[in-house]
């Protein structure tokens, strides 16, 4: 894993998420700050990478209704 290739999944899935959800940019990083979003896109990498944006999305939606 390389942190080039986890910083470009990183800012894909939040730009998807962001589009999916309508939210801004400080919306966003609130979200972030409360449940620590890239930090767990950095966490889930390896099954991540794997997986297309739809099921990614429904693993983040998943994980931030759970925190």
């Amino acid at each position: 894993m390389d942190i080039n290739d986890v910083l470009f999944l990183q800012i894909h899935i939040a730009s998807l998420y962001c589009r999916k959800h309508k939210l801004s940019t400080k919306q966003f990083l609130e979200l972030d700050k409360r449940c620590n979003f890239l930090g767990f896109i950095e966490k889930a990498y390896e099954p991540f990478h794997l997986t297309g944006d739809k099921g990614i999305l429904e693993e983040m939606d998943k994980y931030v209704a759970s925190v």
